[in-house]
């Protein structure tokens, strides 16, 4: 099964485009895990279990595992999620951004290592930094187009001789050229929902759209479902990390993820009803 294939099981059979970030702080964790050898391991299939059931998959950010050497939890982690919950995609949010042979040992760690289905990966580079992905081909490569952070516009709006903004150039270049077996996607901020609706427009109705940016950054779950969603209702991602973990610091912090995941799905669910009416 490709990972869009899995994506599109997933959305259906959870009725869910919500994705669960596992971004592991350790210093936010409950007082439970502390002098916990295994705490990432632990707190993080804690969450997978509470919030399963409200998502569409998984994305840990792999900076998160790294800093506090805890790759192999990392990789406990993707197989806990392989093992109890086989129909929702991994998204590895790594943002690589090599070329050549350094780009192939990073798909095989993504790919391999963790087993992820899908990758983020930074274009920067040009297609030599994507191309190598694209071998996998049952996988998924999810590129860096329309970030939420406000720095972005740095570079994203710079534009080209004929007034096109780069990150439009990007969504353009990735759907009319590097999408060679259907398993690309785009990285689009919630909190330029302006945006998001230019990039689906370009892209067309059937490219996942990974959208980081609600919750703790802010971005509006209407504005973000009118401007992304496809005709069907479906053809995004959207992200929630810190609000979901770190939902409580208490004995309850299981409870609290699980609710705070419903209740985000559901708000998600109900943009989706409103725009379909």
């Amino acid at each position: 099964m490709t990972f869009t294939d899995k994506l599109s099981k997933a959305w259906e059979s959870n009725h869910s485009l919500l994705m669960v970030g596992l971004d592991p702080d350790i210093n936010r964790f409950p007082e439970i895990f502390q002098n916990n050898n295994n705490a990432i391991y632990d707190f993080c299939t804690g969450i997978i279990d509470a919030t399963a059931e409200f998502s569409c998959g998984f994305k840990p950010q792999i900076a998160y595992f790294a800093s506090q050497h805890a790759e192999e939890q990392l990789a406990g982690i993707c197989e806990y999620i392989k093992k109890y919950y086989p129909h929702l995609p991994i998204i590895l949010d790594s943002k690589r951004g090599d070329i050549g042979t350094t780009a192939e040992h990073y798909a095989k760690e993504a790919f391999e290592r963790y087993r992820a289905d899908a990758v983020t990966v930074n274009p920067y580079m040009g297609f030599d930094s994507i191309e190598p992905y694209l071998a996998w081909e049952e996988k998924g490569i999810i590129i860096l187009c329309r970030t939420s952070n406000p720095g972005g516009s740095d570079l994203q709006f710079a534009q080209l001789d004929d007034g096109t903004p780069l990150y439009l150039h990007v969504a353009r270049l990735v759907a009319e050229k590097w999408n060679q077996h259907g398993q690309c996607g785009l990285v689009v901020g919630a909190t330029f929902p302006n945006e998001i609706a230019q990039v689906r427009q370009v892209v067309g109705a059937n490219m996942p759209l990974l959208i980081p940016g609600i919750g703790a950054q802010g971005g509006d779950i209407l504005a973000t479902v009118k401007a992304g969603c496809n005709t069907q209702g479906t053809g995004i991602v959207i992200n929630s990390s810190r609000a979901i973990l770190y939902a409580s610091a208490g004995t309850d912090w299981k409870e609290a993820a699980a609710n705070m995941a419903k209740t985000t799905r559901d708000a998600i669910n109900k943009a989706r009803e409103l725009l379909h009416q």
